[in-house]
């Protein structure tokens, strides 16, 4: 077990730092068999400010629904609130635009 208490599953053949993020993993593929939405998993985006790369963000899953982007990550109460996230979630809106989705 984590220091955050998540339990590392594997489904179809991948790995999930927890088994919430599987089961949302499970939910968007119905959906995806339903013709509803694409996704993609662990998509990385660079966090470039002023030419100097910060680090980066990997996306829990990006939703391409009809055409439009969402990027979602799965988090706990207690994950939501560390300030590597926190800091990554602003530099997200500001350097790309995007607005992180979270999960539960």
């Amino acid at each position: 077990m984590s220091k955050y208490k998540n339990i590392k599953v594997e489904v179809d053949g991948f790995k999930f730092d927890s088994k919430a993020e599987a089961r949302y993993y499970g939910i968007l593929k119905m959906r995806k068999l339903a013709g509803e939405l694409d996704f993609e998993r662990q998509v990385k985006y660079d966090l470039v400010v002023n030419g100097v790369l910060i680090g980066s963000y990997i996306a829990d899953f990006v939703l391409n629904i009809k055409g439009k982007k969402e990027v979602v990550d799965v988090k706990s109460a207690m994950t939501k609130k560390l300030p590597v996230y926190r800091i990554k979630k602003k530099l997200m809106l500001a350097v790309h635009g995007i607005e992180i989705i979270e999960v539960k």
